[in-house]
């Protein structure tokens, strides 16, 4: 019988919280409107097939040796086929890989500006 009396009370208990508004902090918690995110889009692209050094280090993060790694890749694949192929590159992992994913593409003109 006390287990089931300590069920029963879990249960409530439990009910309850679930019935309890959100603290005020949770509720005002910031979320980008589209205009924010529209501030932070890209102005352009590089293209990984096409890019010469100069062009690939406009990239966030990749410097001289990194972009000639990138070439060297791109020079033995004969191109990229895939932009997921820029995390065979040493030093671009996953997270790397994430924050260029937007900035890299595999058609068209290199736009990305300084």
């Amino acid at each position: 019988m006390h287990s089931s009396r300590t069920r029963i009370r879990a249960t409530l208990l439990a009910l309850s919280l679930l019935a309890t508004p959100l603290p005020s902090r949770v509720e005002a918690q910031h979320i980008p409107s589209a205009a924010h995110a529209a501030q932070r889009a890209p102005n352009g692209v590089v293209n990984l097939n096409t890019a010469s050094g100069d062009e690939l280090e406009r990239l966030p993060g990749i410097g001289p040796s990194r972009a000639r790694a990138i070439l060297e890749l791109r020079a033995r694949l004969k191109r990229f086929a895939r932009v997921e192929d820029l995390m065979r590159v040493k030093g671009i992992g996953r997270a790397t890989y994430r924050r260029l994913r937007p900035l890299v593409t595999l058609e068209g003109p290199t736009t990305l500006a300084r």
